[in-house]
């Protein structure tokens, strides 16, 4: 989790279009024809884009593919198509002022004043923001009290609620105390409501049992906050007991003892990994372990606004953003050199000011251009990389025949500039339009 402070302001948007009444139907064809689209796998651009749309899936992608007769013809001329992206790292039912501080108090705050039901319609929220900014697919990692996001996937799988496609996780299992500040015996309580606690590998058994029970897709796991670190048993028990289910594990490990821990369990993913060693980082490529660096760029803290902090509190914030940009710029280059395959995951859970959460979490690709990465590496961190990572590649990730039709349009080549993403004009989910600015009809 980001030790960082936001307030909160939610933006506008020119344009939305209804998803009820813009649902195809079966029989109708519907072609996108745009100046360009990005062959992801291929890593190019290629120009005179026509996308053809049956129902909620693709049907042919090409330069100066045949529009049939009667087909719904969209023209976004101008603009670049490519596929929905993905952030494989949300917490969509939390949403943090800064004016109360860092991580600690809020997440006490969030916990014991919100309901369940507030918090449902909070994540309802963010994640139609999403959507919005042209994040069509997310996997929750947690902090949303007892299965929130399972009722958040399920309404949105129903079309209750309109927002990307969701896997879920519930609880993150963790040591005791979870990721919260210290705790009096009688508030201790609370811990439940966000984290599994797992004393032992028997607990570690039961508490992935819970979590696939309760509706799980994949199983979140904090490796260590500290003091407290996980054993290699107890992470070995968490991940074959989920696997022998077919659910996927996704660790929460920054230093060099918990990301080994992690590593050599042979968990699916790493989340943040701030600090790692070479050797970790090529145990994770011999592993296919994927990671997920949660990076920020410099100027973030510059968009939170002001807080309620004193100067001690602010000058530490920023000296923790710098030290973060100079660690994940260093490991991230190391991970991409030695082989790990990155995918996108924004771990955003802040308000910032003038931003909706799909527009701030897309900060964390300008992040990872500032680290180093090109922007092929980028697109692919948010789309085909994160496809693979949530077992999806056969659904979501590229624009192919067969595929969902999950389709934005940026102005630009984000192949050469990665920050025209953070500026949709045109977002399309399973067949359905979602957005589409004025200038774009």
């Amino acid at each position: 989790m980001k030790l960082v402070a936001a307030s909160a302001v939610v933006g506008t948007m020119a344009w939305v279009g209804s998803i009820l009444a813009q649902t195809p139907q079966p029989s109708a064809v519907i072609a996108i024809r745009a100046s360009a689209y990005v062959d992801v796998k291929a890593g190019v651009l290629r120009q005179n884009a026509i996308v053809l749309i049956q129902g909620s899936r693709l049907t042919a992608v090409g330069s100066n593919t045949t529009i049939p007769n009667g087909a719904d013809v969209i023209d976004l001329n101008g603009l670049t198509l490519l596929p929905g992206l993905i952030d494989v790292h949300t917490h969509l039912l939390q949403n943090y002022p800064g004016g109360i501080g860092g991580d600690d108090p809020n997440m006490l705050l969030t916990v014991a004043q919100m309901s369940a039901a507030k918090r449902g319609l909070l994540g309802a929220a963010t994640g139609r923001e999403d959507l919005l900014a042209g994040i069509t697919s997310v996997r929750d990692l947690g902090n949303s009290g007892y299965n929130g996001d399972i009722a958040l996937r399920d309404a949105i799988e129903a079309g209750w609620v309109v927002g990307p496609r969701m896997q879920v996780s519930t609880r993150a299992l963790s040591a005791t105390g979870g990721q919260f500040g210290r705790l009096t015996p009688e508030a201790q309580t609370l811990v439940a409501q966000e984290y599994a606690v797992v004393n032992g590998t028997d607990d570690a058994r039961r508490a992935v049992r819970q979590a696939m029970y309760d509706g799980a897709d994949v199983i979140k796991v904090i490796v260590n906050t500290d003091p407290r670190v996980l054993s290699l048993a107890e992470m070995q028990a968490i991940v074959s007991e989920a696997h022998s289910q077919g659910r996927p594990v996704a660790a929460h490990a920054i230093g060099d003892a918990p990301t080994r821990v992690a590593a050599e369990a042979g968990v699916n993913s790493i989340e943040h990994a701030y600090t790692i060693p070479d050797d970790v980082l090529t145990m994770m490529a011999k592993k296919s372990i994927f990671l997920v660096p949660t990076d920020y760029p410099a100027e973030y803290y510059s968009l939170l606004g002001p807080a309620s902090a004193t100067d001690v509190q602010r000058q530490e914030r920023e000296r923790l953003s710098a030290s973060f940009v100079m660690r994940s710029r260093d490991r991230l280059l190391r991970a991409v050199k030695t082989g790990v395959r990155i995918a996108f995951g924004s771990d955003e859970y802040y308000s910032i000011p003038g931003k909706t959460r799909g527009e701030a979490s897309l900060l964390t690709l300008r992040a990872y251009a500032d680290d180093g990465l090109s922007g092929v590496e980028i697109v692919r961190a948010a789309t085909t990389n994160a496809a693979e990572l949530l077992g999806w590649s056969r659904r979501v990730g590229s624009l192919e025949a067969g595929l969902l039709a999950d389709i934005i349009a940026v102005e630009g080549d984000p192949l050469k500039d990665p920050r025209v993403l953070e500026r949709v004009r045109f977002v399309m989910k399973g067949g359905q339009i979602v957005r589409r600015d004025d200038a774009t009809k």
